[in-house]
């Protein structure tokens, strides 16, 4: 695929061998986007863990302090009488039979799923179309409470789920290319800083190998772990 007139100008500014100061990074990620929308802008953290050991398994939540830049839809799957305060606190949906019903349709368009615990046996039905999709409420993100308000306003808020992949890296979006630099800068150090302190005790020698950002259609610029703040 020929290389686009844009591009080869943004990847002319970004020197692949250099490592940039994370502060650095963040306004540069703007100046090279070749995206005509408002693109995400990602971090991706190799780490020096082994995914398959359970302590090493890195997932956590985190909320930015200036957001994600985009509105997540929230679903509530919970009782009657859970449902008016879901939708109070900002639920763009809220129930239980009829959704769990669309999802066995293949109807997956959400963001976040909020369950209640005492409907979790319902939940697992569809387990197996929520799990691939990143989908499935969990207590150890939130998202399996009894206190569905607090949790729907934490989504809203900016609270995002990481988990790392099998090959040992997390991807997260930390924003939107038309943040400013500082507001990236932000969002990065909250996510970095949550990362650094869940380093498990028995992982030795480095624990955060690399770091990088890019926007959704941008080349990827190499962070300086030194300069991360812990």
């Amino acid at each position: 695929m020929a290389i686009t007139k844009k591009r080869k100008v943004a990847e002319a500014k970004v020197d692949i061998e250099k490592l940039y100061t994370i502060k650095d990074a963040m306004a540069l990620v703007k100046e090279v986007n070749t995206a005509k929308f408002d693109a995400s802008v990602d971090l991706h953290i190799r780490l020096g863990v082994d995914p398959r050991k359970a302590d090493q398994a890195i997932r956590g939540t985190v909320t930015l302090p200036n957001g994600t830049g985009k509105t997540k839809k929230v679903l509530v799957l919970c009782t009657p009488d859970k449902e008016e305060e879901a939708k109070a606190a900002g639920a763009d949906y809220a129930g239980l039979d009829e959704f769990i019903t669309k999802i066995q349709g293949g109807w997956t368009d959400i963001d976040v799923i909020v369950a209640t615990p005492n409907v979790m046996a319902q939940v697992g039905k569809v387990g197996r179309i929520l799990g691939p999709r990143g989908l499935m409420p969990n207590p150890k993100t939130g998202t399996v409470t009894p206190d569905v308000g607090a949790a729907v306003s934490s989504v809203k808020g900016g609270k995002i789920a990481f988990r790392i992949d099998k090959f040992g890296i997390i991807h997260s979006s930390i924003g939107r290319v038309s943040f400013t630099p500082e507001k990236l800068l932000e969002n990065a150090n909250e996510l970095l800083t949550m990362v650094s302190r869940m380093k498990p005790s028995s992982v030795k020698g480095t624990y955060m190998k690399s770091v990088n950002v890019a926007s959704s259609m941008s080349p990827g610029i190499k962070i300086d772990t030194k300069s991360i703040i812990d």
